[in-house]
């Protein structure tokens, strides 16, 4: 009878030992799954050469806490806070030289609070605000590359309110806008040309650029007025989707951005004019 009972006890704890698994690091538990195949407390997932991918805590299944990615070369990626495998809380984003590319605060997918986005220099690319719902709201800044101030305007709900106002690289002013509930009023609008020479380096970018020739489609329609093919407007397709938002000159589309969207209509891509040239593509944010 004895001998059957210890035959007994010993299969379940064989049984509890298997349907559990770990590491030890620096004596250390690590890696661990409980018998519900759950993971739970600290883990390093590494690729299949060996390095490091991202580690962080477990609870549950879940992610939480502070998570840490890594590029290929051991450079941090991303340190991202987690509450139930959702991304909430600070986070930090990363180039792969080692410079900080963007930082700020998320909750689920959208940003809430301060939010700052980096040139790969190292200088100051974006500078916003967004309510707790995901919207931008107050003073928002961008930033050339090489420091100085490019754009500073106001946002109320997500969309430019009141007085915008444009700077070139070197300082100078070069334009004025004024908008209500993100819809310019063309008789307020006022450019400027540079009073001195142009430093940003994406001058040099600009100047290699292909000139393209963009212009506005039939189904395209303007957010307030006639389009008379030059100024400043914000045109949307069939769909009500901004499409351009820019300038115009004799039809073609000079400077701003153009949006393109796929078949289910989802935005894919914001491309950068820059003196009718293509220059590169946008940050695609969360409003």
């Amino acid at each position: 009878m004895k001998r059957f009972f210890l035959i007994i006890v010993l299969s379940i704890f064989g049984y509890s030992a298997n349907s559990q698994s770990f590491e030890l690091l620096n004596g250390d538990t690590i890696n661990k799954t409980d018998v519900a195949n759950k993971r739970q407390g600290y883990w390093i997932v590494k690729d299949k050469s060996g390095k490091i991918e991202e580690e962080g805590k477990y609870a549950d299944g879940r992610k939480v806490g502070l998570w840490k990615a890594y590029f290929d070369n051991g450079k941090l990626k991303s340190e991202i806070t987690y509450v139930g495998s959702r991304p909430k809380g600070p986070y930090k984003l990363y180039y792969e030289n080692g410079v900080l590319q963007e930082e700020g605060t998320w909750a689920s997918t959208k940003n809430t609070g301060s939010f700052k986005r980096y040139h790969t220099n190292g200088n100051i690319a974006q500078d916003f605000n967004f309510t707790a719902s995901g919207k931008r709201e107050g003073v928002q800044k961008y930033f050339h590359e090489n420091g100085q101030l490019q754009i500073e305007g106001t946002w109320a709900a997500g969309q430019e309110s009141g007085e915008l106002k444009e700077y070139y690289d070197n300082g100078d002013l070069k334009s004025v806008k004024v908008f209500a509930g993100g819809l310019i009023d063309r008789e307020n609008y006022a450019e400027y040309a540079p009073k001195k020479p142009m430093t940003d380096p994406l001058k040099k970018q600009l100047d290699a650029a292909p000139n393209v020739n963009v212009k506005a489609s039939k189904e395209e329609q303007p957010n307030q007025g006639g389009f008379t093919g030059n100024g400043y407007y914000k045109l949307y397709n069939k769909d009500m989707q901004i499409a351009k938002d820019g300038e115009f000159k004799d039809y073609r589309f000079i400077n701003g951005k153009m949006y393109d969207y796929d078949q289910n209509g989802l935005l894919v891509k914001i491309k950068i004019f820059k003196n009718g040239r293509y220059i590169g593509d946008g940050v695609i944010e969360d409003k």
